[in-house]
């Protein structure tokens, strides 16, 4: 199974070419509710001096106006990274006021779906779709789920690894065709192995009751004002997330590059009978969604793994992939971790980015619509019961156990985590895969288990434990000074993303409805 992986390090070690690994692009996007001082979702409107959540490339929002998105530049280190995600939270305290950023991935006290804020993107056509897009979501799924928060980890190898690479493995496709496919075999891999994500760095297993209020559900209590399941490692991933029928029968396929492409567009072209009695607009001449079809955009797919491509202004992500290929793979699983004032750390990014190279270079044999499922099931069984002693997921039709899997993996990555090291005396990449091997020894270490166990010894409901961790971030980033270029840059980004935003609102020159179809269009 691991064969492949090991003949490729030594091919890339024994040509003197293994420094060809280091120094790939990582980049991160993290998501934080802003709640009010009493951990109520907030209210208030994007805050002005962080610009415009259209064009800031940094400080964005997602789904809600409360939502806020943080999004670092590709760094060649992973320190880098970490610093500058950082340093946007600090900038962002200085505007917050007396709000907090929310530090867990499952919200705070969600007093009913109107209580979350869909968010604004001004009046042009580009910020008008966004909107409507999100309203869309609203009526398909409910606006609960939107306010769940997540960490995605963008990589890209180094260019330099590519023609290298490409002539050991003795391949004569374009380099472009080569990266994307590669880069598709690293997502099959994701998919197969991303289970392991979720128990190392899951650390969502409980909710408030109000986030579930009035609805049905399998949890139980662990105090008056908290649920949760007791071998939970991520609820965020699990099956409270997205329930879309429509998405069931899409059969995405991650195979190639024009399979994913084709499906994926074919999911925005055709209508979904659901979506269709709900309308595109309602009674008013509102609009109610972009379309009715089963996915009103690509985005709306929900998958813990993305092939991407940078889009160019009003360019859609599949005509981005079908013109220049993959660029770099998102994986999006990782939970905001509560111990962490940004929610996450240099030891846990080392990993990913270790394990996503493993994901490239191991075998990956093609995956069925039936393998799909499988992996897709172990993906789910681990979200809701990966902690469970002696778990048992499915691995080429056999049982095999989580842990020794997840030990078998981390054995498979020793030399790779090596060749990551090069010279660095700390040896950081080595050094966190044996963070990991420790906590699938012992359970008690992984994120899911510190939330649980930080609680009972607290005697904390869930809220009021996210809210003491909320807090204690809000006092260590106040201790936090920006450097003056720093604060230039993100003072600049603000000006500059409500300039862009008032030529973008200015400039248009089509209707929303002949912008709508040149959109869509752009695939035909």
């Amino acid at each position: 199974m691991y064969l492949r992986i090991q003949d490729r390090l030594r091919k890339l070690i024994n040509n003197q070419q293994s420094s060809a690994l280091c120094g790939g692009l990582k980049g991160i996007e993290k998501e934080s509710l802003r709640v009010s001082p009493q951990g109520k979702i907030a209210q208030t409107p994007h805050p002005i001096a962080l610009g415009s959540a259209l064009t800031n490339p940094y400080i964005t929002t997602d789904y809600s106006e409360a939502l806020l998105e943080f999004i670092t530049p590709p760094f060649n280190h992973t320190a880098k990274a970490l610093s500058f995600m950082e340093a946007i939270h600090s900038f962002t305290y200085q505007h917050l006021g007396d709000e907090l950023l929310w530090g867990t991935s499952m919200p705070c006290i969600v007093d009913g779906d109107m209580s979350i804020p869909i968010a604004n993107y001004g009046h042009s056509n580009i910020g008008q779709m966004k909107h409507i897009y999100r309203i869309g979501l609203w009526h398909r799924y409910g606006r609960s789920m939107q306010a769940i928060a997540g960490i995605h980890f963008n990589y890209s190898l180094p260019e330099k690894f590519w023609p290298i690479y490409q002539s050991l493995e003795q391949d004569t496709q374009s380099e472009q065709d080569f990266i994307s496919q590669s880069y598709m075999d690293m997502t099959r891999n994701l998919h197969r192995y991303g289970w392991l994500i979720l128990y190392l760095f899951g650390a969502s297993p409980a909710i408030c009751k109000s986030f579930v209020k009035g609805q049905e559900h399998s949890f139980e209590e662990f105090d008056s004002g908290t649920l949760y399941k007791p071998y939970c490692t991520s609820l965020r991933m699990s099956d409270i997330g997205y329930k879309n029928d429509s998405q069931s029968d899409i059969n995405i396929s991650y195979n190639n590059l024009n399979d994913y492409v084709s499906r994926l567009l074919a999911a925005t072209q055709i209508p979904f009978p659901e979506y269709e009695a709900l309308g595109i607009k309602d009674g008013n001449g509102d609009y109610k969604q972009l379309n009715a079809n089963i996915l009103q955009i690509e985005n709306e797919y929900y998958s813990n793994v993305r092939p991407k491509q940078i889009t160019k202004a009003g360019e859609r992500p599949s005509a981005a992939l079908k013109k220049r290929g993959v660029r770099y793979v998102e994986l999006r699983s990782v939970d905001l971790n509560p111990f962490d004032p940004v929610g996450m750390s240099e030891q846990q990014l080392h990993f990913l980015e270790a394990f996503m190279i493993f994901c490239l270079l191991a075998d990956s044999p093609s995956l069925s619509f039936d393998d799909k499922a499988c992996v897709d099931r172990n993906l789910t069984l681990v979200a809701s019961e990966g902690r469970k002693p002696n778990l048992q997921l499915s691995r080429q039709n056999q049982s095999v156990s989580l842990k020794s899997w997840g030990l078998e993996i981390c054995n498979e990555m020793t030399d790779l985590c090596h060749v990551l090291d090069a010279d660095d005396p700390a040896k950081p990449y080595t050094a966190s895969l044996a963070h990991q091997v420790n906590k699938l020894k012992n359970v008690e270490l992984t994120p899911s288990a510190r939330v649980l166990k930080s609680m009972r010894e607290q005697q904390l409901p869930f809220f009021k434990f996210a809210m003491h961790q909320a807090n204690k971030h809000h006092a260590y980033f106040n201790k936090q000074s920006l450097t003056s270029e720093q604060l230039s840059l993100f003072e600049l980004a603000s000006r500059q993303s409500k300039k862009e935003q008032q030529q973008i609102e200015t400039g248009d020159t089509l209707t929303f409805e002949q912008f709508l179809h040149q959109y869509f269009s752009q695939n035909e």
